[in-house]
């Protein structure tokens, strides 16, 4: 933010809290300004660093013949896993299950087994094409359905909850139905690749640079792999161009090759592969095989609920114990049920290890959650929103998840019903029946899913913060945190927080890039929780200072405190108002501190996970989607004509940040279920890699009418920043809106008598089968 001279008059402060203050590298953005790492001008002799990748699937490696690639034109070192001068591991599970280069056996086609570092990246990439790699090929997996959870090995513990008797529920219950549902993955298709330089300084002592969500992760995991400790390694991060989860632990392994190699030829290093490389080799979304079997009544009650969820890991554990566990977490979605057992199943396959995204395994317990929710409205002939919300969680009953933690802040019956009210659910489904009646190519669907998403890291220890803010004696401001911003609107919302609590304006608090030199020991932006623990952090330091102004200026000018007061760019003390930096002059001259580290740990949560009990969530955020969709049932094609979204996000720290978040949320969720499809062929190769194979949405999918409303009437029953609610992840889950109106328009097809269960991603393909198949079985 450029600093302008503040107003000694005004009544608010500019860019304060609960205003619509633009991202504050949004003009950057669109002009090409904003520096990302490939961006920032390179030391003198850099070198530059491509990764060679395997060529099987699964396979002892029996002979690495590197001699031409030695000899290529600009290379100046290869490095193997035995160059590693540390440990050749950067699993953050702590299993030591992934090495930085595989040296003995390789684990899924794509992985990383050795490095070029060359005078270009142009002489690295083609160097890494020269190498001879001979194998012993052994038998994969790609594929979990052709697992056995009970006996095939698993990445990582395997969790359940339990509450009440789900067999004995189901077995009593007047009807029952069993199915499964496959659940596609993700790539997270950031338009910024993965990316590292490395600048190597004196002694042990090294600057990474690196495009990650995680910089204190990166830190510990260079160091281990330079055989240092964290204090040698200083990591940067100013911004990425999206992150999305992919970029929390999946750094790691680029930041290590280039700190290695920087240390090594005590050259700078940088390391970017090209979009093929990184989709190879990088972790996506887990994908899932959902099994389910639940016990209802006639009004469409669900009684028991039996959960399998077994998820395509990968070669390693990576993060996929926690996901797997938010998968269970969020199996429930937003209805109660009163008995339920859920099982996950982290499988073993030979493909890149998963990893973390946006929803973090809760998206994929919710889709299968929607499913039985369907399953049990086409039983019954009802339509499925009635099904929906009489199951919903309650207040003062009916309110205890899976995982035994009660349900205190629900407002889905608030919101739901007002989005069915504003979306004219009722009057648009006879609409759609009407036209479906007269029309045989093309059918409409309309759905409405709801959505309660658990805030707060799972893992306890990770829900807490730290920040750094110093007062200059010119009044200006200077802020770093724990955070990192990937476009999301990080940095601007605690710049306003900050702001807020001195009453200056935004513009005189100045965002500085992210360093573990300045904030230790921080955790991942992630999990939704960004600005709610960074935030409050910052805020806890900015009143640190301005406990201790206060306290100045009282002794100062002989008057009690409460006539102390921080008014926008001024300081009202007693009869008389000074402004802001002429107070701070003032303290400084008597040597008060104006500097303050502050830290921040959330309340009330724990969480037992052999127990499957606990209060793993600080407080739930909530909304809706109501999706109208149209197919062509000749080639399977569709569109989105309208959604209409009502979805909370407190007492909201800047409304035009969080509808952003809301509409691209949605649109990367709808992709998710849509047109994103993953594709491993018979060799264990993903076919998908490339934007010509792999379809995210483009602008001319965004749906036809696009309403995003944010309910104002709500604001945090907890005690977080100024009231606030996260917003990063939960609008991803209102995309299961556009799932379920295609499953609705392929159900016309046969009269809605029976359940379409349209596997996700519904591409075109697949809605196409899925209609043949209906009208076979409505036919037969």
């Amino acid at each position: 933010m450029t600093r302008h001279q503040p107003n000694l008059t005004a009544e608010k402060i500019v860019g304060g809290v609960a205003t619509d203050t633009r991202h504050d590298s949004a003009h950057k953005h669109v002009t090409g300004e904003a520096v990302y790492i490939d961006d920032m001008a390179e030391p003198a002799g850099t070198l530059h660093a491509c990764l060679g990748l395997s060529t099987v699937a699964h396979g002892k490696i029996i002979g690495m013949d590197l001699t031409a690639v030695r000899a290529a034109p600009g290379v100046v070192e290869v490095l193997t896993g035995h160059d590693v001068p540390g440990e050749n591991d950067i699993s953050p599970s702590g299993r030591h299950d992934e090495p930085i280069l595989a040296t003995e056996k390789v684990e899924f086609f794509g992985q990383p087994i050795f490095a070029v570092i060359a005078e270009t990246r142009e002489a690295a990439r083609r160097a890494c094409a020269k190498a001879k790699v001979t194998y012993e090929e052994l038998p994969f997996v790609t594929d979990v359905g052709a697992l056995d959870p009970a006996s095939d090995k698993l990445v990582t513990e395997p969790l359940t909850l339990k509450r009440g008797e789900a067999a004995e529920a189901i077995a009593a219950a007047p009807r029952r139905l069993k199915g499964s549902m496959r659940i596609g993955g993700q790539d997270h298709f950031y338009l910024e690749g993965h990316i590292a330089m490395a600048v190597p300084g004196e002694d042990d002592d090294v600057t990474v640079y690196s495009s990650t969500q995680h910089p204190s992760e990166v830190q510990h995991m260079v160091a281990h792999a330079l055989g240092t400790s964290s204090h040698s390694v200083t990591v940067e991060i100013r911004r990425m161009g999206g992150g999305f989860g992919g970029k929390e632990t999946q750094g790691n392994q680029f930041a290590a090759i280039a700190a290695i190699a920087a240390k090594k030829l005590k050259r700078a290093v940088k390391i970017r592969p090209d979009r093929d490389d990184d989709m190879i080799a990088t972790g996506k979304r887990h994908d899932f095989l959902v099994d389910y079997e639940v016990g209802f009544d006639e009004a469409g009650n669900i009684l028991g609920v039996d959960y399998l969820y077994a998820a395509r890991c990968g070669f390693s554990s990576d993060l996929s114990g926690p996901v797997t566990d938010r998968a269970l977490f969020h199996c429930d979605n937003a209805y109660f049920l009163p008995a339920v057992k859920a099982v996950s199943a982290p499988l073993y396959t030979n493909t890149v290890s998963n990893t973390a995204f946006r929803g973090f395994g809760g998206p994929q317990g919710m889709v299968g959650m929607e499913r039985v929710i369907d399953e049990v409205a086409f039983a019954t002939g009802l339509d499925p929103l009635d099904v929906r919300k009489r199951n919903f969680y309650g207040t003062d009953e009916r309110n205890v998840t899976p995982y035994h933690q009660t349900v205190e802040d629900n407002i889905l019956d608030r919101i739901v019903g007002e989005l069915e009210k504003s979306a004219d659910y009722a009057g648009r489904r006879e609409a759609i029946a009407a036209f479906n009646a007269g029309s045989k190519i093309i059918k409409r669907g309309i759905a409405l899913t709801p959505v309660k998403f658990g805030i707060s890291f799972t893992a306890t220890h990770f829900n807490q913060a730290g920040a750094l803010v110093h007062v200059y004696t010119d009044g200006s401001v200077h802020l770093n945190h724990g955070g990192t911003e990937m476009g999301q609107g990080l940095y601007v919302k605690v710049a306003q927080v900050v702001a807020e609590e001195f009453q200056i304006d935004a513009s005189n608090v100045k965002i500085t890039a992210t360093t573990t030199g300045k904030v230790p020991n921080t955790s991942a932006t992630a999990a939704s929780s960004g600005t709610d623990l960074n935030g409050m952090a910052a805020q806890n330091a900015a009143r640190q200072i301005k406990d201790r102004l206060t306290a100045f200026a009282a002794e100062k000018y002989d008057l009690p405190a409460e006539q102390i007061v921080f008014l926008p760019n001024r300081v009202r003390i007693g009869n008389q108002e000074i402004p802001f930096g002429d107070l701070v002059k003032q303290a400084y001259m008597a040597r008060i501190q104006l500097s303050a580290a502050g830290f921040y740990k959330t309340p009330k949560i724990h969480w037992d996970r052999d127990a499957g009990s606990g209060r793993p969530f600080y407080y739930y955020a909530y909304g809706a989607a109501c999706a109208e969709v149209s197919i062509d049932t000749l080639t399977g094609e569709y569109m989105v004509d309208r959604v209409d979204i009502l979805h909370e996000t407190g007492r909201s720290l800047n409304r035009a940040i969080d509808i952003g978040q809301i509409e691209g949320g949605f649109i990367q969720g709808m992709g998710w279920l849509t047109t994103e499809e993953l594709v491993w062929d018979d060799r264990g190769r993903l076919r998908t890699h490339a934007p010509s194979t792999y379809k995210i949405p483009l602008a001319s999918d965004r749906p036809k009418i696009f309403n995003v409303t944010l309910a104002d009437w709500v604001e945090n029953d907890e005690e977080t920043v100024h009231k606030s609610k996260a917003v990063g992840e939960p609008p991803f889950m209102l995309g299961m809106s556009v799932l379920h109106a295609l499953s609705d328009a392929v159900a016309s097809v046969a009269d809605h008598r029976i359940c379409p269960r349209l596997d996700a991603p519904a591409t075109p393909e697949r809605v196409l089968m899925a209609v043949e198949r209906l009208k076979r079985e409505a036919s037969s």
